[in-house]
């Protein structure tokens, strides 16, 4: 069990990663993250690609916690405040009164990530995604029908900002993920890997109901408006999700979930008649 150490003051210098949490999220972290929540603190102890560096709890709270808590090492503080002072250390009322510290470790490149997935996976390709809520949805979908990986180009946000580890659920905590470099070529690097691209657009020449999942499907989004580069949809197969007439936009994150369960539901039919 590790140390429980306490905070009586705000301004301790122990806890100043913590300070002023949404003002430090916009400015970056220098390869840390909040966790927040006890969701995601139980993903964060248990995930295997990710440490905590420290937590910060609610003294009430404590003893509701240290089951969870428990699998710390003792080289990782466990600071407890009464609300007021965590209050404001966060900056805003903390109803939730549980927060960490996260760093990620070794984060795998594309090609690595891709090669280390079985035969029969499916992954997810996020072009431009700059929404925090759609960067914690798309995960959380992810996570809910087991996507083998993400991979993001270089214009998506930080999928370890904590309103998007909060929205995901602590699913970006759970599905191995990758950064594309500016100027990589995702569909040749898909191809490669042997899935194949179904780029998702209003112009598809195909609707989704009449895709057969192969043992191997990489679903890729663009952002919201603008959507994909006409380049990728060229070199991808483009599919379109059919609506109500005079309208063809859906929320990206509500895009993806249809989808990821469309092939999930197709591979569960393939595998139950064979």
């Amino acid at each position: 069990m590790p140390t429980i150490l306490p905070i009586r003051d705000a301004a301790d210098p122990r806890i100043a990663a913590y300070r002023d949490i949404r003002e430090r999220d916009l400015v970056g972290r220098q390869g840390l993250f909040v966790a927040e929540g006890r969701v995601v603190l139980a993903m964060l102890v248990a995930a295997t690609g990710y440490r905590a560096e420290s937590v910060l709890i609610a003294a009430h709270r404590l003893d509701s916690l240290r089951g969870l808590i428990a699998p710390l090492g003792d080289d990782v503080p466990v600071y407890a405040a009464e609300q007021p002072v965590l209050d404001q250390i966060a900056g805003f009322p903390m109803h939730r009164g549980i927060l960490a510290i996260g760093r990620r470790v070794d984060p795998p490149s594309p090609d690595a990530l891709l090669a280390s997935l079985p035969r029969d996976a499916d992954v997810l390709v996020l072009g431009a995604i700059a929404n925090h809520d759609n960067m914690g949805g798309l995960f959380r979908n992810a996570a809910a029908f087991g996507v083998g990986a993400v991979l993001l180009d270089a214009d998506c946000c930080d999928p370890l900002y904590r309103k998007a580890i909060r929205v995901s659920v602590g699913g970006v905590l759970t599905v191995p993920y990758a950064i594309l470099d500016r100027g990589d070529d995702p569909v040749e690097l898909l191809e490669r890997h042997g899935f194949a691209p179904l780029a998702l657009t209003p112009a598809g020449a195909v609707t989704l109901s009449q895709v057969v999942p192969e043992r191997r499907n990489a679903v890729l989004l663009g952002a919201e408006g603008p959507g994909l580069a006409a380049d990728l949809i060229a070199r991808a197969r483009g599919v379109r999700i059919d609506m109500a007439a005079g309208f063809d936009s859906l929320n990206v994150a509500t895009t993806g979930g249809i989808v990821l369960h469309h092939l999930a539901a197709g591979r569960h039919r393939s595998t139950s008649s064979s």
